[in-house]
């Protein structure tokens, strides 16, 4: 067993960005990964989608290595940063404080307007949690971890926890923002559209007797839509 490690340098431009090989992963007597294999090519984002309990948050998780698996080896290339459904920020820090508060280094400090600006808070960086729209915290919260420029982010539902217009108006952002920051990206979502709008490849987790499997649903005459719908079990008509 082998927990997530970042390649180095030199070699991680001749990798992927992540690469699982046999993932076990179990908890208690369940058995949620049993032989698990994903490769995510570097600048791609990759979309998962998946009923309640079928291993999505568990899968980012064991890539971050917040859990670790029985077996199995997990390789990124470079840095993991990782987007929680909560914005998680503290109540008492502004958001050019929240930012801050992750950078590590003074190369770090040094991209924290650089990142504020990217989400397209410039104008809020000295207002606190309680100031801010659900949207604008969670796009402090996605500043915060691209401060430390992550080579890949993952990305838990984080637009589940907001109303359906502040959903639409940050999902576009989200892949503007991503593509600008250069990183390979994870999502993890239950909403079809978000999977679409955001992802340029998409994974569909299915939960069986032997453990999760994956499906890459091949849509027919480009209605991506209609495949991930079939592959979840719905099946949509005109």
């Amino acid at each position: 067993m082998m927990a997530p490690s970042a390649a180095s340098p030199v070699a991680a431009t001749a990798l992927p960005a992540v690469a699982i090989v046999g993932l076990v992963k179990s908890f208690g007597s369940q058995r949620v990964f049993d032989g698990f294999d994903l490769t995510v090519p570097r600048g791609q984002r990759l979309a998962i989608l998946g009923a309640s309990g079928c291993g999505k948050s568990t899968l980012l998780r064991c890539i971050a290595g917040l859990e670790q698996p029985e077996a199995g080896r997990i390789t990124v290339a470079g840095e993991v940063g990782f987007v929680f459904q909560e914005p998680r920020l503290f109540p008492w820090l502004t958001v050019e404080r929240n930012v801050a508060f992750a950078a590590r280094n003074e190369m770090e400090r040094a991209r924290i307007g650089e990142v504020i600006a990217l989400v397209g808070l410039t104008s809020a960086r000295s207002r606190l949690p309680k100031e801010l729209s659900g949207g604008m915290a969670q796009r402090a919260a996605l500043a915060r971890t691209l401060v430390r420029h992550p080579d890949v982010i993952l990305l838990d539902e984080p637009l589940a926890a907001l109303d359906a217009l502040r959903r639409l108006e940050l999902r576009a952002a989200l892949r503007e923002i991503i593509a600008a920051a250069g990183a390979t990206a994870i999502l993890v979502t239950h909403d079809v559209d978000e999977a679409i709008d955001i992802g340029d490849r998409h994974l569909v987790l299915e939960r069986t007797a032997a453990g999760v499997r994956a499906a890459e649903p091949l849509p027919a005459a480009g209605d991506v839509r209609r495949a991930l719908f079939a592959a979840l079990g719905v099946h949509t008509t005109g």
